[in-house]
């Protein structure tokens, strides 16, 4: 198995907004199973490999050092629950003694269920892109209706038994009209609250394609919200990227 250690493409030491209420650092995996069109950490996310991989050694003593003030750790991506070896990464970090999240778009609720039920993971941010009708537009052409729903449903089962250990959030994106975040909305559990992030446009000459396979342009869905028909495209943000050691 490949050592999630070797997917470590970038690490923020001190953030104050990726786990609310608490300050952690934040370790970003390469590699995503979407193709948002409106991704701040494309490249991240599609081209892991061309970006270095930060030393485990590095990390670790920086976790060891502050731990003492830190409050939890983040594992972010990219989307971590595609990466082999996640839950040895997160074992070795739980070693630490410091309470760990980890940010994911609910399409492996076996792995988040796994970790969470053998307490490797103590809380979950799930990004609910949309109404499930829109999620090919949003995923860049990667995610039906079908798989979203049954996915996301899943993890919304997980949440109703352990409401505690779940965030859920949504970044408005130009595409999204009132009327689909109020309908993503109904899908959470109740009493739980979607929140809703503003969208900022990402640092990039172009957005991403929404085929990867033929490589072409997403189209209009970052410019203005559906109307009947769509093409192909959109979402996914966090920061404008991560920075090495």
């Amino acid at each position: 198995m490949s050592s999630a250690w070797h997917h470590i493409h970038g690490f923020e030491r001190l953030s104050l907004c990726d786990w609310p209420g608490r300050s952690s650092c934040v370790i970003f995996l390469g590699g995503c199973n979407m193709r948002c069109p409106t991704c701040h950490n494309w490249q991240l996310a599609w081209e892991a490999e061309k970006l270095p991989v930060l030393a485990r050694k590095d990390i670790e003593a920086y976790v060891n050092a502050r731990r003492t003030w830190l409050d939890g750790i983040v594992i972010t991506g990219g989307e971590a629950t595609r990466v082999s070896g996640l839950a040895a990464l997160a074992a070795d970090l739980k070693a630490y003694g410091l309470p760990l999240k980890i940010d994911s778009n609910g399409l492996c609720p076996d792995v988040l269920e796994s970790l969470l039920r053998e307490g490797l993971a103590d809380a979950f941010s799930i990004d609910v892109k949309g109404p499930w009708r829109l999620y090919p537009r949003l995923s860049g052409g990667t995610t039906s209706p079908e798989e979203a729903q049954t996915s996301l449903e899943r993890v919304f089962t997980l949440a109703r038994e352990f409401p505690e250990a779940f965030m859920f959030r949504m970044t408005r994106v130009p595409i999204l009209a009132d009327a689909d975040v109020a309908e993503a909305r109904t899908y959470l559990p109740k009493g739980f609250t979607l929140k809703i992030q503003d969208f900022v446009p990402p640092r990039r000459a172009q957005h991403a394609e929404a085929d990867s396979q033929t490589r072409r342009a997403s189209g209009n869905v970052v410019d203005r919200p559906h109307s009947g028909s769509h093409s192909q495209g959109a979402e996914g943000q966090r920061h404008q990227g991560p920075t090495a050691l």
